[in-house]
């Protein structure tokens, strides 16, 4: 199985391949370059996508085109980074793996909903929300010794205590917010394509404390957690019937 990895940045896509033994393979796109790494029977092409949601979902789905004219499509999409964590749920170190990807602030602000907000797909259009397989995130969390939960892609990175509080209210089971799931899920879901959402907590969410990050720690985590992943998605089997979605208490 192929399977494209997702990331923001350059740091992050390092992070990844540092779980992987030897030298990568190098793939020019037109507009991005695949690190590909092999690990037991699968293929990982490593891309940095860029920050934020929509460059995350052009360079994603860029990718997941260029395999489908090659012939070789992709199994599996994996967005991976570090994250903002939701005190006390997911501390600083601590992975994520999203059973939900959620749009945090695709809607539109208004005095029709309690919080003042009222999600795109209350609107009567679009989607806020994209479910990974089930069996996938229980295999991957067991792997990984990830937390299951809501992660949000936001467009502006929580900066108060105010904007943390609301999040959480709006969205009780979220653990993480970053920037780009939403965007790679969007892609993968275009080309009918399972997804996943892996994240380790670098900071908590809210006020922006730079002393407090702990990016050096979260990119380790990132590291370790690839290094466990490659068994369950070998053991994964994409054509099994899924489960349907049943959402955790909070």
């Amino acid at each position: 199985m192929r399977v494209l990895v997702a990331t923001a940045v350059p740091a992050e896509r390092d992070a990844v391949a540092r779980a992987f033994a030897g030298p990568a393979a190098e793939l020019r796109l037109p507009a991005a370059t695949l690190h590909t790494h092999r690990a037991s029977g699968l293929e990982y092409d490593l891309l940095a996508a860029g920050v934020g949601p929509a460059l995350a979902a052009a360079s994603t789905a860029g990718a997941l085109t260029a395999a489908v004219l090659a012939g070789r499509p992709y199994g599996l999409v994996v967005s991976a980074g570090i994250a903002g964590g939701f005190a006390p749920g997911a501390p600083l170190g601590s992975l994520v793996l999203a059973d939900e990807i959620t749009a945090a602030d695709l809607g539109a602000e208004t005095a029709e909903s309690p919080d003042g907000f009222l999600p795109v797909t209350e609107l009567g259009f679009g989607t806020v929300t994209h479910r990974p397989p089930p069996v996938l995130v229980r295999a991957a969390a067991t792997a990984t010794g990830a937390l299951t939960g809501t992660v949000l892609t936001v467009s502006t990175v929580t900066g108060s205590a105010g904007r943390a509080t609301a999040l959480r209210a709006r969205h009780p089971r979220a653990l993480a917010e970053a920037m780009e799931g939403f965007g790679v899920a969007e892609a993968a879901a275009a080309h009918t394509t399972p997804v996943l959402e892996l994240r380790a907590v670098s900071n908590p969410v809210g006020p922006r404390d730079r002393a407090a990050w702990r990016i050096g720690d979260a990119l380790t985590a990132l590291t370790e957690a690839f290094g466990k992943l490659t068994p369950a998605l070998e053991s994964w089997n994409p054509y099994d019937p899924q489960e349907p979605y049943e959402p955790h208490e909070p």
